[in-house]
């Protein structure tokens, strides 16, 4: 045999043993290891520590502070309602006195007495504020508990105010009466303008009865107020909620006073108008 040949046939028979020669075990080529024996209390505190606390802990944690906040924030419900609850007492009573406005009674009598309920509910609208200072900014949280009652008060403050002047009570006028400010504890507007369309419900019964007394012009003089009041809602843009509904009402009761207008003109008993003139109108 040729000695190139030779060694190659040696390389060859040196490959194949170390392909097909069995591995080292590990143990004969990394040095043994050292197990390190921790006391038991060391592993169970380590180990402790570094778990999450349970499910139910968490969820008791936190429904522990939901009933927290729904006890305090029932708890001012409470004492929001007991004042709200005076506040509709007094209402009534002064909504009472103004119903003697329809009978022969003197304006300054039903006036007065419908202003001394006025000043209890101004004191009981500061009681309010006071206890809504306890939680600053959650004034519409809790405004639905004296919404009614408020434009029942603004509908009487304007009404009282129109028998006095002739005019319309500003969203001012109405805050400065109740005591309110324009700050965390105000008059809302919808409140406001509701209590105007409630209003307007006490003008056809007022008119009937004022023209049943001899006050021929009183028609006229409710009729202009109410064509006014009514051209400055329609300013507005009313969504289709409560309000809007309440506005809508306002058109049948400036048609009813309309109505009594018209018959006392055709009869010609409007002051200054004869029935000649009326005819040619």
């Amino acid at each position: 045999m040729r000695p190139a040949a030779t060694a190659v046939a040696a390389t060859a028979a040196a490959l194949r043993a170390a392909f097909f020669a069995p591995p080292i075990a590990a143990s004969r080529l990394l040095p043994p290891r050292r197990v390190l024996l921790l006391p038991l209390h060391c592993l169970s505190s380590s180990s402790s520590s570094a778990e999450p606390p349970p499910l139910p802990a968490l969820m008791d944690a936190q429904f522990e502070s939901f009933r927290a906040q729904l006890d305090g924030s029932s708890a001012l419900r409470d004492r929001i309602r007991a004042v709200v609850s005076e506040v509709e007492s007094a209402s009534r009573a002064a909504t009472a006195a103004l119903l003697l406005v329809h009978q022969p009674v003197p304006l300054s009598d039903v006036l007065g007495k419908a202003k001394l309920q006025v000043e209890v509910i101004k004191v009981l609208y500061s009681q309010l504020a006071e206890i809504l200072k306890d939680c600053p900014g959650q004034y519409y949280r809790y405004h639905g508990d004296w919404r009614t009652e408020t434009q029942t008060v603004v509908s009487m403050l304007a009404f009282t105010h129109w028998l006095e002047t002739g005019g319309l009570l500003t969203h001012a006028e109405a805050q400065e009466k109740l005591g309110l400010s324009s700050g965390e504890f105000g008059l809302d507007v919808e409140d406001y303008l509701t209590g105007l369309c409630f209003m307007s419900n006490d003008f056809p019964r007022y008119v009937v009865n004022r023209v049943t007394s001899g006050d021929y012009d009183c028609p006229r003089k409710v009729l202009s107020f109410l064509t006014d009041l009514h051209a400055s809602f329609r300013m507005l843009n009313l969504r289709n909620d409560f309000l809007r509904k309440k506005f809508d009402g306002m058109k049948y009761d400036l048609r009813r006073v309309e109505e009594v207008f018209y018959d006392v003109k055709i009869r010609g008993l409007v002051p200054g108008e004869s029935k000649q003139e009326v005819a040619q109108s």
